[in-house]
Formats: structure tokens, sequence, C-alpha cells
């Protein structure tokens, strides 16, 4: 089996789950650092328009958005679950509202003015000049929260946190699940990469506790690997062959169309190729890059908009 790649970057919060989830899998992994902001030339090399962060690559098999990460990981190693089955449907279920209802207020408290300047007060002005441009052009079209409807929101999601865990060490029972590790990510991102905002968190020492518990798990067995280097053993590597899962069709899309994916909101960039799988929960696009060759792309059905290309 060929290496997990992530592509990432230390302070990216949805990077923080996936590495955290690659540790709780006991996985070795290569790491590739990437920019935080654009240009991203090899990122787009491998995704073909997509922009988001992180990404996990498997040879010629490029893996978008940590909810599909997820369940790579889980094939790759199957215990200890992210997705226990007598839990299954209620920590997808936690894990969504996590990376999306809780995730956003957290950012809009986090990364609030005065977070902002406490973030980038080390640095020079253009770092937190190019940060907020590329995060605006990001997020064009979506309505953000202000700072102080953020920052209520943010508190009632950490007492409804506080409540899950009043009798139990993790949010769904005894061992952690794909419910914690999203939870975790926006959490983490206020505590260890802007610790001047923390002070939220006081309020919920439980809270803070089971956070202790989630870091504890670690990162696993990474090894630095350069994106150039990643770009090459895609080059070198085959996509992998497609199970033969069943064809989903809700759009009227043949298989072979000419298509593109591209997030709902947030990072809104499309990619294009050809449609090559549209199985129950994800999304294969087929495309060739002159530097990384011929690529199978996997987006999640959930979160994302599939649209034929018109000759």
């Amino acid at each position: 089996m060929t290496t997990p790649i992530l592509h990432h970057y230390p302070m990216s919060p949805f990077a923080e789950k996936a590495r955290l989830m690659l540790g709780f899998k006991g996985l070795a992994w290569q790491s590739v650092y990437i920019p935080s902001v654009m240009p991203k030339p090899d990122v787009v090399a491998l995704t073909g328009g997509y922009r988001r962060t992180p990404l996990l690559q498997i040879g010629a098999d490029i893996w978008c958005d940590t909810s599909l990460i997820a369940t790579v990981l889980e094939h790759l190693q199957p215990g200890p679950s992210l997705f226990p089955e007598h839990l299954k449907g209620l920590a997808r279920i936690v894990a969504q509202w996590a990376d999306t209802d809780l995730f956003w207020p957290a950012m809009g408290y986090t990364l609030s003015p005065k977070g902002a300047a406490a973030m980038f007060a080390n640095q020079p002005p253009e770092a937190a000049q190019a940060f907020a441009a590329d995060r605006g052009a990001m997020s064009a079209g979506m309505t953000r929260l202000r700072p102080g409807d953020a920052t209520s929101a943010y508190r009632s999601h950490l007492r409804r946190l506080a409540n899950m865990l009043h009798e139990q060490p993790f949010l769904l029972g005894e061992a952690p699940c794909i419910a914690d590790f999203a939870a975790y990510h926006p959490l983490w991102f206020t505590r260890v990469i802007n610790p001047a905002m923390a002070g939220i968190l006081d309020a919920t020492p439980g809270v803070l506790a089971w956070m202790d518990r989630m870091a504890a798990i670690g990162h696993g067995k990474p090894s630095k690997l350069t994106s150039t280097e990643a770009i090459a053993i895609a080059a070198a590597a085959e996509p992998a062959p497609l199970p033969q899962e069943a064809f989903q069709d809700d759009h009227g899309i043949a298989l072979g169309s000419r298509v593109t994916v591209a997030a709902q909101s947030f990072g809104t960039e499309t990619t294009e190729g050809t449609l090559v799988a549209a199985t129950r929960t994800h999304y294969t696009l087929a495309r060739t890059d002159d530097r990384a060759g011929r690529l199978h792309v996997h987006f999640p059905r959930i979160g994302y908009v599939l649209k034929e290309v018109k000759a």
C-alpha cells in the first residue's frame, strides 16, 4: 500500500482534524506543507482547482474534504473505528454539525478584529492583509457572523459540548469517534493557534479536560515530503481501480460526462474532469495534469455541487 500523503499547513484547523485522525489510526504518513493562501500551484496540479486544506493523496488518488478523508482512513485501518457500529449515524450527524454550525462561530470569534490583531501581532502587516484578502475571496457570497453573534453562538455550543461530556470521557461514550475529531479542531484553533482568545473556554472545564484527552492522541508517525516529490509520486502512479459500487444518478448526468465539482460554500473553486464514479457517498473525477499525470480526484456528495459541462 502506498503511504498516505497529507497536504496541509500547521495552523489549519481542518488539517489538525486529519492529523489527529491519522494519529488515532496509528498510521505512518507523509507530510507536505502547502501555502495557507493562494497561489497554490502544486495543490491545483493535483486537484484541478479545489484549494481547501487538507488533501489526502494516495498515489494518483486525491481525496478532498476531511469528511471523506475520514472514510478513507477507516478503510485503510479499520481499528480503532471512527464510526462505531451502534453510533454510526449519530456520529456522522454530530460531526457535520461540528464542521459547520460549530466551526463558523468559533472562527468568527477567534478571528474577530481583536483575535486577528492578536494572532498576527508578531508578523508583518502584509501577512495579515494577505490572509484576510484570501479568506475574504474564499467566503464571497457567504453570510458571515459578526463577532458579537459569533461569540454568543460559540458560548452556547461550548455549553452543549460540556453537557455531552458530563458523565463520559468523549462526546458519544468511552472512546473517541468522528464526532470528537470534528468538534475538537475549531476549539484547538482558539486554544493553540490564538491563545489570546482562549479565555472563552474557561467556563467549560469539562471541555478543556476533553481537549487534553484529544490532544494526547497525537499525530501518529509523520515523515516530511516536498510537494514536488508528492507530484512525482502521483505522476509515477496510476489511480487505484474503482470498486464495484452502484452508480447513484441523482442529476441525470451519465458516467463519462464532462463535469465540474465545487464546494457549496467557502472555497468554491471548481474542479473539472470526467465523471467516472458517483456512488451513494462520493463523486470521482478523472483528469490529467501536465506534471502530476492521470489522476482520480474524489469529493463527498454532501456539501458539494455536481454540474455537467455543456459543449
